[in-house]
């Protein structure tokens, strides 16, 4: 068979797997939701820093200092404080007014600048989880910076030798949805592809087509890279649409790199996971079984791979295993990229490493592709 006759094959047979998707209003419903809702969702619906937490302060020093902390509480990460009395702080917190309660001690900045040690008493709703963990930590930090700040100028000491100057890179506001946006949808990326490949292979198998591929003149590797590059080009294309759309638009979510190299990266990685989709599917024997194989195998590629938590995090072994998968590297690449506005020249280790692993993957899933079909003609 010749080299166009083979490329002619490949092509047609991708257009009849964009066919069968058309007309899977299932599978079209998932491409939708997982770029546009999903997306939107877990980027901006539970954010992990504090918004409006509110908080109420008993002041029982009415002294400048007192008067210091109280202001240094604000939107958006507080509400405005509600001072209140010392009677009113456990009725508040049982009706569930406010999250946090600081009662703040008579003579308490008298007896900071005699050099005791007074306390401050914080009291934390904790079945607000989200707000407790994180804002408890808040309320100290911007509490102690401020007694620090003020006992220093009332005494007159020398500036400390060395100043703390922080700046907060690529994303200065610290806000949450620039990095939930852009890595859901290197994660939706991931797991659309090896759904979409492990579905179609199945979804043939199901319908008895593939006994219909068998009889004619095309081979399993002409059949494997139609699967590739179809449902590989559905998923750049939505992932596309997502960030224009809904990263960069809905959520407002500044790219800082190139999007034709950003996507050259996904298209390698698409050629990985796609291929351990055909994989995927010839093990599972329907769908069910696909459905919960999927699970066992893309909550660690998503978990582990850097993009949820960082690698630096986990233990060696952890990250050693994980670099051979191809999602570790596809969330290098893709923070730095987008995040990071890097060039090839910074992350043309992780396109090499997607090349070798793609080509793996391949040959490995074309190889258990061939003993699947031949088991079965």
């Amino acid at each position: 068979m010749s080299t166009r006759q083979s490329f002619l094959n490949i092509y047609r047979l991708g257009i009849k797997e964009l066919w069968s998707l058309w007309r899977d209003p299932v599978m079209l419903v998932l491409i939708v939701y997982v770029f546009t809702v999903a997306v939107y969702t877990a980027a901006s619906a539970m954010p992990e820093t504090l918004h409006n937490a509110p908080i109420a302060i008993v002041d029982e020093d009415q002294s400048p200092l007192s008067q210091r902390i109280t202001s240094a509480f604000y939107p958006p990460q507080f509400t405005p404080p509600q001072m209140i009395g010392q009677h009113q702080m456990d009725t508040g917190m049982d009706a569930g007014d406010y999250t946090f309660a600081l009662v703040i001690p008579p003579n308490f900045q008298r007896d900071l600048l005699a050099g005791r040690s007074p306390e401050l008493q914080l009291n934390v709703d904790a079945t607000r989880m989200s707000q407790a963990f994180t804002g408890s930590s808040y309320v100290q930090q911007i509490t102690a910076g401020e007694i620090s700040e003020f006992a220093q100028h009332y005494r007159g000491n020398a500036a400390a030798p060395v100043d703390l100057a922080l700046r907060t890179r690529f994303n200065p506001a610290l806000d949450k949805s620039w990095f939930g946006g852009l890595i859901q949808v290197i994660n939706q990326i991931t797991m659309l592809s090896i759904i979409l490949t492990g579905a179609a292979l199945i979804r043939e198998r199901e319908h008895g087509t593939i006994e219909h591929l068998l009889v004619m003149p095309i081979t399993p590797t002409e059949i494997m890279l139609a699967k590739v590059w179809s449902m590989g080009l559905v998923v750049l294309v939505a992932a596309w649409l997502s960030l224009q759309l809904v990263v960069r638009g809905l959520l407002g979510v500044p790219v800082q790199g190139s999007l034709p190299l950003f996507f050259a990266g996904a298209a390698l990685c698409l050629f990985a996971t796609t291929s351990m989709g055909i994989f995927m599917a010839t093990v599972a024997r329907n769908m069910p079984q696909f459905g919960m194989l999927s699970v066992l195998v893309l909550l660690p590629l998503q978990m582990l791979s850097g993009g949820t938590t960082p690698r630096e995090s986990m233990p060696e072994l952890v990250q050693n295993i994980m670099l051979i998968a191809p999602t570790t590297h596809f969330v290098q690449l893709g923070q730095a990229i987008l995040f990071r506005g890097a060039g090839f020249s910074v992350v043309w280790p992780q396109f090499l490493a997607l090349v070798l692993i793609g080509a793996l993957m391949f040959a490995l899933s074309l190889r258990r592709f061939r003993q699947t079909i031949s088991q079965m003609a």
